[in-house]
């Protein structure tokens, strides 16, 4: 399979087409079959019965109209536009109980929105954990007044991806059980290139690409590299830097770029790109997990086509090219004066049901029972107050044109790829710094905070992106400017993370939301079809705003003097109990008629009906 993707507006960009055009989808979301890494069958979460899913491809300045139809059966759904702005349209943004209730099966949304920005971009559902079962695919937004734009020839697009081989509702229960008190994440059965694997991509000779790379993993980092070729980047998440040569990149799940990549004029040779998972983030590497992968720019197929290795250069980090030193080709100055400073920790914490989950300042995201956007639509006045969104949304409200800083700091052992819907951020500092050794737990190393009053100078011009990566141990500082009324959400974007709870949400210009947006009969309609209520605050309460008896929570947190592994122990002492207990009651109130052997104790067994009758065989 060639996957070689030229977009339609580059064809225009060269005809010099500049027009906007409106691009009208009717997707119907069902189920298919695939098995993209030939190891294994599975369902897959297809559009119009097809997939990989369509590439959506369009210029600055067109409309994209999509009437999402829940074809599936047994799943609800929605579509986030990922890194899409969503100016005056928040209510196109996507996330379930953020700014829309869940599309259920039999059901459709309609998302109409125009794109007024460039760059390289995705879509995937952003309903409980579904995109991993194939509903993700890039979106890309031509550019013909891009400063590069006359530097190269045609356009290549490659997708990276972890793939399960399990359905997401058949993994969870694992993941998310006293089973697995470490938190310990999935661990992906294969990774694919452009939803398929060691594939070869025709190029001509001495042409310049533009070469689109995106991570559309629900899990794993990737290195990239490509033999004996020079990249040069030029855009980060949707935004221009001044071009910088890389040798390689390294793409967390959700992260973009964009390299000018000139061929070589001679058609003797085929040449690798290397895509490398990023192993820290396993906690075990199966034998038969491959974690490298060759795919080819093919200048003949008649050559060769060999597998090759990213080499390591001893003296660099982890990661090869650090996106903070990127500068941005707009020469947007480092927002000055923050009017409101956040600082929040990571933190992953067992709770009472002996389940991992994930906290910012010691909360775990729980959506509410009202998307956050309804009710700001129906709270009047009330909806500046953050205590109408409940207490686990863990909502900031945002005045218009406030400057933000964020500062993330990280007490967990692993990375997390931190996504900021509605806007970009600036990338002001980071520990550790690229050039330095990574949080070690077994050293004792200790976790790292930000110091205010003795930091290094923050760019002048910083680099902007929508996801960020936090190192482990580490911390990280952002900005960004209110500038966008919105309901957004601040969540890691490793979807295991986010389905422990490892998120929040701001309300930006609450008063202005209202004026700017009503709910529209067909998503008060999906709401009605999901069962979930369209207005009040986030315990459904329309009598009282500040009452929020009944809202959603989390579990609680272990009492005090209570370990992890304390906890986890006297769960399964409860359960074994409990079986006892059950076991001592059937064998009272039957009439067991065999011998010990028959039970169990010789060559025989005992099984108990789901009915609770005993019976007994023997070999």
């Amino acid at each position: 399979m060639r996957n070689f993707l030229v977009g339609l507006g580059g064809f225009q960009l060269l005809l010099g087409v500049s027009q906007a055009v409106t691009h009208t989808f009717d997707w119907n979301v069902t189920w298919v079959t695939a098995n993209p890494d030939g190891l294994a069958d599975r369902k897959v979460i297809g559009i119009n019965n097809q997939w990989p899913l369509p590439l959506v491809d369009v210029n600055k300045g067109d409309r994209v109209v999509v009437n999402m139809h829940n074809g599936l059966g047994d799943k609800s759904t929605s579509i986030h536009w990922h890194g899409m702005y969503q100016e005056d349209t928040n209510d196109m943004d996507g996330p379930s109980m953020v700014t829309q209730c869940p599309v259920p099966p039999g059901s459709s949304y309609l998302y109409n929105f125009t794109v007024n920005q460039n760059g390289t971009y995705w879509y995937h559902c952003h309903t409980d954990y579904c995109y991993p079962d194939g509903y993700r695919a890039p979106f890309i937004v031509h550019d013909n007044e891009s400063y590069f734009a006359d530097s190269f020839d045609d356009e290549m697009v490659f997708s990276m991806s972890d793939w399960y081989h399990e359905l997401m509702e058949d993994i969870k229960p694992e993941f998310m059980s006293l089973y697995n008190p470490t938190g310990a994440e999935p661990i992906p059965g294969s990774f694919l290139f452009n939803n398929s694997i060691s594939q070869s991509y025709p190029v001509q000779a001495g042409k310049t690409y533009l070469i689109r790379l995106i991570n559309i993993s629900a899990f794993v980092g990737q290195y990239f590299w490509i033999e004996d070729h020079t990249m040069r980047v030029v855009e980060i998440d949707g935004v221009y830097v001044d071009e910088t040569e890389a040798d390689k990149l390294y793409l967390s799940v959700a992260q973009r770029y964009s390299v000018l990549v000139t061929m070589k004029n001679s058609t003797e040779k085929n040449y690798g790109m290397v895509m490398v998972a990023d192993s820290s983030l396993l906690d075990t590497i199966p034998s038969d997990l491959l974690l490298n992968q060759t795919n080819w720019l093919e200048y003949s197929s008649t050559a060769a086509h060999d597998n090759v290795t990213m080499p390591v250069d001893d003296s660099s980090d982890i990661y090869p090219f650090d996106d903070i030193t990127l500068v941005p080709y707009d020469r947007v100055e480092l927002y000055e004066n923050p009017t409101k400073t956040l600082e929040l920790t990571v933190i992953m914490e067992n709770l009472d049901n002996g389940e991992g989950y994930a906290l910012l300042n010691n909360i775990s995201y729980t959506a509410p029972k009202v998307p956050t956007l309804y009710t700001v639509q129906s709270a009047g006045d009330l909806a500046t107050d953050a205590t109408v969104y409940g207490d686990y949304t863990h909502t900031v409200v945002l005045e218009k044109d406030e400057i933000v800083e964020i500062i993330l700091s990280n007490q967990d052992t692993g990375t997390h790829p931190f996504h900021l819907h509605g806007h970009n951020f600036q990338l002001l500092d980071r520990y550790p710094a690229w050039g330095a050794d990574f949080f070690d737990y077994d050293a004792g190393t200790t976790f790292a905070t930000f110091d205010a009053d003795n930091h290094t100078a923050f760019p002048t011009y910083p680099a902007r992106r929508d996801t960020f990566v936090l190192p482990p141990g580490g911390y990280f500082v952002i900005r960004f400017k209110a500038d966008n009324p919105g309901v957004w959400f601040f969540h890691c974007h490793i979807d295991w993370h986010l389905m422990q709870g490892l998120a929040m949400t701001f309300v930006e210009a609450p008063l202005e939301i209202q004026e700017e947006l009503s709910i529209t009969t067909n998503q008060r309609d999906v709401c009605e079809a999901a069962g979930v209520a369209w207005e009040g605050n986030a315990a459904a309460n329309t009598e009282d705003y500040t009452d929020l008896k009944g809202q959603n929570k989390p579990p609680g947190f272990i009492p005090p003097g209570f370990t992890t592994r304390g906890i986890v122990a006297l769960v399964f002492s409860v359960i074994s109990a409990v079986i006892g207990m059950i076991a001592i009651t059937i064998y009272g109130v039957s009439d067991l008629k065999f011998t010990m052997t028959e039970v169990g104790l010789g060559d025989g067994a005992t099984t108990v009906t789901p009915e609770g009758e005993v019976s007994a065989y023997r070999d």
